[in-house]
């Protein structure tokens, strides 16, 4: 009975196949024609962390610029430090003004940023770039025709070389060869060339929004010069300082030099890059000239003599005192502020909170209250100033108020971890209206270190032990002596021993690398749109790594998190809130005694150039987009 079933049920079966064979691939085809089709990766020719990009593929030229200004003619400018070294690749010596660690005169990026747009930028050594939906990698094609001033031409292999050295380390000491870049790239992982002129790179995380916008931003190096040898016959080796002129790709290359005095500049006439749109109206002047003045008022005084041309002013008593001379007033020399549409950098007094003695927070707020913004302003700056209030001044990105319900949803979960006024207080720097507000502010200072475990013993500040209470501000420039030195005698009051002390350049970057100071003035700029450098700046992980801009020392398990919020922010609104958090926790931690801002950048020149009308929104532009106007410098008697 059971066969014959079977054999019934084969039969059946045989018979409708060939319509369940059809029904089969009608399902199937079915199936394929409603699936989506496989979407390439978008081509960009932009890339904005902000916006769309102002400016469409087919556009001519940037707004900020003269698209027919004339090329010739030389400009010479300052150097405020000596140099000793032409290889921007290592963070050691001191680089040369024209060669810097970034995109400059002579080394191109991939991608170039704009002047009228914040935190966007155009493809430059890219034809375009293009990421997937999750950003766990991107892309680049390379420019047909881009080459080395040799006029070999640019690679795919250069562009791995060029990340593999933004990640190198010293085989010896296990440092890294450019910190900032190493923590900037950490999650690059792999890259590869992909296709004729593609170069890929891989992250080993998806969702951050900014990596492929920052690997853009890679300077390339080029690999058949650094892997030969110089004219002596010695292997060249990029971990190392030189002082040989490099190859570049840049629309100038190094003519002349005399280390640590002044080097000069050419512009390429055959530069390949010179018809782009990203470069129409750039690069106009045939030399460029960098003289080192090591003394504030010996460069004054150069300037004022006509031995160089331009000059940004970053002294409010210069500005306001040091500028009537007879070049001035005969319209020899032009005198100018511009506003420009900028984020303001927190420039402030900077804890070394390595050293125990600025392991209290209570300590640190002290040292702001005896800080008297208000006087300095009116006595010192002639009222220029305006003080600095967050991390993230004059943009959206800076706390106001008590935290949102979207902030809080970040800052409940390390309650333990940050102080407590960040729930419940909303930040501002101690204020000075009269004496009498300092006085108070100062009986408060003298109460916070009272309770941190310091006391008054013969006029002197002493801890538990009977160790006075010393601090030394390490500085570099005279301009600053004659701001703190009040500041010293507001700490005296309070029994801390605090004196100044003033070195070279060379001694001064060496001590910062390796954060041997107690207060220095440090100055951290932000975009508008913060990720990956946040790192840099306040990570646990760059807290020992020699050159790191974690100058401050901060480990603080709350502000990774916070930093790591920042970069992962999925939008907008989630950078917003991130930012708004990571600032209160900063601020309420007092690493800095905040310091000043300006709204303009105060500029100064011999009457001899043309610039462009409008100057660009974010930028001087001096010398990118200026010109040598021979017209106007025979009317005024310039060469």
């Amino acid at each position: 009975m059971l066969r014959a079933t079977f054999k019934k049920c084969e039969k059946k079966v045989a018979s409708l196949m060939p319509h369940l064979v059809h029904l089969f691939f009608a399902a199937l085809i079915g199936l394929c024609l409603a699936a989506p089709a496989f979407a390439e990766p978008e081509k960009h020719h932009a890339l904005s962390l902000v916006r769309e990009p102002k400016y469409p593929a087919d556009f001519k030229h940037f707004d900020g610029v003269n698209p027919n200004a004339p090329k010739g003619g030389t400009v010479r400018l300052s150097s405020a430090a000596p140099y000793d070294n032409l290889n921007p690749a290592v963070f050691r010596g001191n680089i040369a003004p024209g060669v810097a660690r970034g995109a400059d005169l002579v080394f191109e990026a991939l991608m170039v940023a704009s002047r009228e747009e914040g935190s966007t930028q155009y493809c430059l050594l890219c034809e375009w770039v293009s990421f997937p939906e999750d950003r766990s990698s991107v892309t680049f094609k390379l420019r047909e025709g881009a080459r080395w001033h040799d006029g070999v031409a640019i690679t795919p292999e250069d562009v791995i070389f060029s990340m593999d050295v933004a990640k190198g380390k010293d085989p010896e000491t296990g440092a890294p060869w450019q910190p900032l870049l190493a923590q900037y790239y950490k999650n690059v992982v792999k890259g590869e060339k992909t296709g004729d002129r593609e170069v890929t790179f891989t992250f080993d995380v998806s969702g951050n929004r900014e990596l492929p916008f920052i690997v853009g931003e890679l300077v390339v190096y080029p690999k058949h010069w650094w892997e030969g040898r110089d004219e002596s016959g010695k292997a060249r080796d990029i971990s190392k300082t030189s002082l040989e002129p490099p190859l570049g790709s840049g629309p100038y290359k190094v003519k002349a030099t005399r280390p640590g005095e002044w080097i000069a500049f050419e512009r390429v006439p055959a530069y390949w890059g010179r018809d782009l749109p990203v470069r129409a109206g750039e690069n106009n002047f045939d030399t460029l000239e960098f003289q080192y003045y090591g003394d504030l008022n010996v460069s004054m005084e150069a300037f004022k003599a006509g031995q160089y041309d331009f000059r940004t002013e970053s002294s409010a008593k210069a500005w306001a005192t040091a500028y009537d001379f007879p070049a001035l007033r005969d319209g020899k020399v032009v005198k100018r502020e511009v506003t420009l549409e900028t984020p303001k950098p927190m420039q402030g007094f900077v804890f070394n909170i390595r050293r125990p003695k600025f392991e209290d927070i209570r300590v640190r707020r002290a040292f702001n209250l005896a800080f008297d913004f208000e006087w300095t302003n009116q006595n010192l700056f002639f009222g220029q100033y305006t003080r600095t209030n967050s991390f993230f001044e004059g943009q959206e990105l800076a706390a106001t108020g008590l935290p949102s319900p979207a902030e809080l949803e970040l800052l409940e979960p390390l309650r333990d971890k940050i102080p407590p006024e960040v729930f419940t207080e909303v930040f501002k720097n101690p204020v000075n209206k009269d004496p009498a507000d300092f006085r108070n502010n100062l009986r408060q200072a003298a109460r916070l270190l009272k309770e941190a475990g310091y006391n008054v013993v013969n006029n002197k500040l002493v801890n538990a032990q009977g160790q006075p209470f010393t601090v030394e501000f390490l500085i570099e420039s005279e301009a600053f002596q004659r701001v703190i030195l009040p500041y010293v005698e507001n700490l005296r009051r309070l029994g801390i021993d605090a004196n100044v002390r003033m070195v070279d350049s060379t001694e001064m970057k060496r001590r910062e690398d390796t954060f041997d100071f107690d207060i220095i003035v440090g100055v951290f700029a932000q975009s508008e749109s913060p990720g990956n450098e946040q790192r840099e700046f306040w990570s646990s992980a760059a807290a020992d790594q020699t050159g790191s801009r974690n100058v401050i020392g901060i480990k603080s398990p709350a502000v990774d998190t916070l930093v790591d919020k920042v970069i992962f922010a999925s939008n907008r609104d989630a950078l917003v809130t991130a930012c708004r958090a990571l600032d209160r926790v900063l601020l309420w931690s007092a690493f800095v005694v905040p310091q000043w801002h300006s709204a303009t950048s105060r500029i100064a020149y011999w009457n001899k150039f043309g610039s462009p009308d409008p100057l660009p929104k974010l930028t001087v532009g001096f010398p990118d987009v200026w010109w040598f106007d021979a017209e106007l410098a025979a009317k005024n008697g310039l060469k």
